[in-house]
């Protein structure tokens, strides 16, 4: 009988006990599998967050950043001053318009209501004070929170009936297909905008937006009573980003007729290592007078604690290897002690040690095999809940470490509803209550484990590593007792 013959006999000698030893090899081989595929998935995301927005400064107008902010907009001739910086690879300029219901504009002009700062309810700053209206219906109603905000700003408590309000519709000119933050869009239907330097009466809209006011690609609508056409359908992740519309830059301009100015700029720095000095050139060349740098922190925070989910991953696997490893041993040693006698006879007949030790390898193997079936199996489902649990931890911990700062931002800001970073922008970049890592969680918890055919192969292959050893080891030892002495101790 050949030795792969005997090895996968044995395998099933008793099979009660081979499939105890599956079950328990399955357990620990499936966690292996399900840590690796976090880990693997985690340092994924970590490399996409830092080659796309962990290379983004975000420059605003000095004093510009709130509602309240004051300060003069940013100009083309600051752009081509910043993009002229050291380690600077682009630089694409936004110009932050609001809009408002051209119906419930007049009404509120019917009904005697003032506007708010910024074209109503306080634009951000950087904006124009002439209020834009729109063919478009909010996707958003105002809710308590925009009421609030609204009777901040003397548009409610009048002994007028006021009419029923929805928030303004964010739109944004922008000189490259990116979000405010730097990410490049995610254009669910339809095209871009093609040259985004260039005039167009193109437009992208919010998913959202356009599911409130029944538009698809080829559909129209009008701004100032200019019409625009529905290129494409985009969506940030959040309801309030998707309450909003991308124009290029030189339109918005044109149509808020600020030709030549900009609410913000997005600068992409070459590397990380870069970033610092980047930021520190960058406010030296515009002056601090002028302009506003400032860097994710709360992405710094996001990848941070991304990090420390791949550290733990990686630990968590290398455990489950070693403990499927140590069963192994242990079961091999058993089996072992069990068959010495058999051992001894094959000894006797002349077969070589690397017989007996190939013998006891592969009838681990043979176990091994079953097991990381199982194994994989149970990784395949597990893996995603695993990345989800760890996650979910760390964002605690960080949000935890953050809620002070947060805080104080939150306070700086003006209050609830606020944007930060020169905000309101599609794709979030403003600070939700009670959410201290801001825009950055959702980039933290988008993290998605999938057992792909390779990383689960690797598993496999550095458990079947493990499991000969864990067999060789104790074959070996007992292959190099001589026969008589076996025999003897039967």
């Amino acid at each position: 009988m050949s030795v792969l013959a005997r090895s996968v006999g044995n395998a099933f000698r008793n099979k009660v006990r081979t499939a105890a030893v599956v079950a328990v090899l399955a357990v620990a081989i499936g966690l292996a599998l399900a840590m690796l595929v976090a880990n693997q998935a985690v340092g994924a995301k970590v490399q996409e967050l830092n080659a796309s927005v962990g290379t983004v400064l975000t420059v605003n107008p000095a004093g510009g950043q709130g509602f309240e902010g004051g300060g003069e907009p940013l100009t083309a001739e600051q752009a081509a001053t910043a993009a002229a910086v050291p380690n600077v690879t682009s630089v694409v300029g936004t110009s932050s318009l609001r809009l408002r219901n051209a119906a419930e504009a007049a009404a509120q002009t019917a009904a005697g209501t003032q506007a708010g700062p910024g074209g109503g309810q306080g634009g951000p700053a950087g904006q124009n004070a002439t209020t834009l209206t729109t063919s478009l219906t909010a996707a958003v109603d105002a809710g308590t929170l925009g009421g609030r905000n609204q009777a901040a700003n003397g548009t409610t408590g009048t002994t007028t009936a006021q009419p029923v309000r929805s928030l303004p519709i964010t739109a944004t000119g922008i000189g490259g297909e990116v979000d405010t933050t730097g990410k490049a869009l995610t254009i669910t239907q339809g095209t871009g905008l093609g040259d985004y330097t260039a005039e167009s009466a193109n437009a992208l809209l919010g998913t959202t937006l356009a599911e409130k006011n029944n538009l698809t690609i080829g559909s129209t609508f009008t701004i100032n009573d200019q019409t625009f056409t529905v290129a494409g359908l985009f969506d940030s992740g959040t309801t309030f980003g998707n309450n909003a519309l991308y124009l290029t830059l030189p339109t918005a301009q044109t149509v808020a007729e600020l030709p030549g100015e900009l609410s913000s700029m997005i600068v992409t720095v070459d590397s990380m290592e870069n970033l610092e000095a980047a930021k520190t050139a960058l406010e030296s060349a515009l002056g601090t007078d002028k302009a506003d740098v400032t860097q994710g922190q709360n992405l710094e925070s996001a990848v941070s604690s991304l990090g420390s989910v791949k550290n733990i991953s990686f630990i968590a696997f290398v455990a489950a290897l070693g403990t499927a490893g140590l069963i192994i041993l242990l079961i091999m040693v058993m089996l072992v002690r069990e068959r010495r006698r058999e051992i001894g006879v094959l000894k006797a007949i002349g077969a070589p040690n690397r017989t007996i030790g190939l013998q006891f390898v592969l009838e681990a193997l043979v176990l091994v095999a079953m097991g990381s079936a199982v194994g994989a199996a149970v990784a395949s489902f597990a893996s995603g809940g695993i990345a989800s649990a760890l996650i979910s931890t760390n964002t605690t911990t960080t949000a935890a470490t953050t809620t002070g700062r947060g805080a104080a931002m939150a306070g700086a800001a003006g209050g609830a509803g606020m944007p930060g970073g020169g905000a309101g922008f599609p794709g979030g970049a403003g600070l939700p209550s009670g959410n201290p890592l801001g825009g950055a969680s959702q980039l933290l918890t988008s993290v998605t484990a999938s057992a792909s055919p390779g990383v689960i192969a690797a598993g496999i292959a550095a458990v079947f590593g493990v499991a000969i050893i864990g067999a060789l080891v104790p074959a070996l030892l007992t292959a190099r007792i001589r026969p008589i002495e076996v025999l003897r101790g039967e």
